[in-house]
């Protein structure tokens, strides 16, 4: 027993050892167990750019013409001839239609008879029955005045022959009397030719040129109706509406014909209180619809008084409209430039982050290759861009696309860098964006 115990001694002291270094081995091969690498997020991202950016305002809009004529004749009658059709481009004063006018044009030579007549006899009171009337009581005040001159001569001649005893007292009491006589008699002469030219020539006048104004008044006003029955233009433009046939008797107060002006249009919108206030007359603006394209337009009209029914601010823009392409009536979408800021920062729209205080950020690329977010201000909104006016500079990269829920520090990888939309280049029409303070 002792040999058989002394010969397998070795063998359990080698398994042992060998379970012991198994079981060494099994600790390391832990020990040295690599750690997780940091996860880099991948991302789009712009460069922070200077340039022009617009803050448009934009509205649906109704066309009008320029200018419009709803054509209404003054007296009512059949139509006798229609010289335009509907389409046809007139000029002011052009002749459009005539009515039935016999009636109106024999009124007009009756009265123009009875005004001929006033005429021939105002003539005749004013250059022979007045100025014969004149010159008689004009030739007894000069008689008067001779006889008064001669008396008065006589009396101052004897009453010094009297004074120096050379002539008796009854012939100086004589020429005394006759001077006095001459003198009653002129001042009799007097009165009658100024009472006469005071009240009797200015009656005879004034009744020769009241006969003579009621015959033109008559005249004129027969006239007036014959020529309401020629219906002209009052404007250059297009006729869009004839109603009526020839033959017919158009109802009262509705028009004969309309007449517009095309060559320009205006644009009416209806705006907010707020965005209103941004625009003045004279701020570039633009017209589109899928129909007629883009055409170039300007503020005219800002309403100073609010919509009662809507609250809104009325608009006017205006535009040329030389080929008719824009047709009165029509919808359009207008787009009215509000401000313009040239040396902005401009950043994508999608790079904004809000927070739910209300506050703005971005997350910048870092040198270091991560993302870092950054607190900023925000203007002018245009489309796809965004003015920033506080904590970026010219230059720097944000992420555009994957930066909300990105922690802060993030290693990043850019996917695709672009510059920021460069909606509208210096010098084009604005285009249709939303607006935002």
């Amino acid at each position: 027993m002792r040999k058989i115990l002394t010969i397998h001694s070795p063998s359990a002291c080698v398994i042992g050892c060998l379970g012991v270094l198994l079981l060494a081995a099994m600790l390391s091969g832990c020990s040295k167990e690599e750690k997780p690498k940091e996860p880099v997020v991948e991302v789009q991202a712009a460069t922070v750019r200077q340039g022009e950016i617009q803050q448009i305002i934009t509205a649906e809009a109704v066309l009008y013409p320029l200018h419009q004529a709803a054509i209404t004749p003054k007296v009512t009658a059949p139509v006798k001839k229609f010289y335009v059709n509907r389409g046809e481009r007139v000029k002011e004063g052009q002749l459009l239609a005539t009515l039935e006018n016999r009636d109106l044009e024999a009124a007009t030579i009756d009265n123009r008879g009875a005004y001929e007549q006033a005429q021939a006899q105002y003539k005749t009171a004013t250059d022979a029955s007045i100025p014969e009337e004149t010159k008689k009581a004009q030739y007894d005040f000069d008689e008067a005045k001779q006889q008064l001159d001669a008396a008065q001569k006589m009396y101052e001649s004897r009453q010094e022959l009297y004074q120096q005893g050379a002539l008796p007292r009854k012939d100086l009491d004589a020429a005394t009397v006759a001077y006095v006589q001459a003198r009653n008699q002129f001042n009799l002469a007097q009165q009658h030719l100024e009472a006469y030219q005071a009240v009797s020539h200015g009656a005879a006048v004034k009744a020769a040129t009241g006969q003579l104004t009621s015959a033109e008044g008559k005249y004129l006003g027969a006239k007036a109706q014959l020529d309401y029955t020629e219906v002209r233009s009052p404007i250059n433009g297009v006729v869009t509406d004839r109603p009526n046939y020839p033959g017919e008797t158009p109802a009262a107060g509705i028009p004969l014909l309309t007449v517009m002006d095309t060559s320009q249009v205006i644009a009416k919108a209806h705006i907010p209180q707020e965005q209103a206030a941004k625009l003045k007359a004279g701020d570039a603006a633009t017209l589109s619809s899928p129909e007629a394209g883009q055409v170039n337009g300007e503020v005219t009209v800002v309403s100073p008084a609010l919509d009662a029914n809507s609250t809104t601010v009325e608009i006017w823009v205006e535009a040329r409209n030389p080929d008719g392409k824009l047709r009165p009536g029509s919808s359009m979408t207008v787009s009215m430039s509000a401000q313009t800021v040239k040396e902005a920062l401009i950043v994508p729209a999608s790079a904004i982050l809000t927070g739910t205080d209300g506050s703005t950020s971005v997350m910048l690329v870092g040198n270091d290759g991560r993302a870092h977010q950054q607190a900023v201000e925000v203007g002018i909104r245009q489309g796809d861009n965004v003015q920033v006016t506080k904590g970026l500079n010219a230059g720097q990269m944000v992420v555009t696309n994957g930066a909300y829920g990105l922690p802060e520090n993030t290693q990043i990888k850019i996917a695709q860098a672009a510059p920021a939309n460069d909606e509208k280049p210096t010098g084009e029409k604005p285009g249709k964006t939303e607006d935002k303070d």
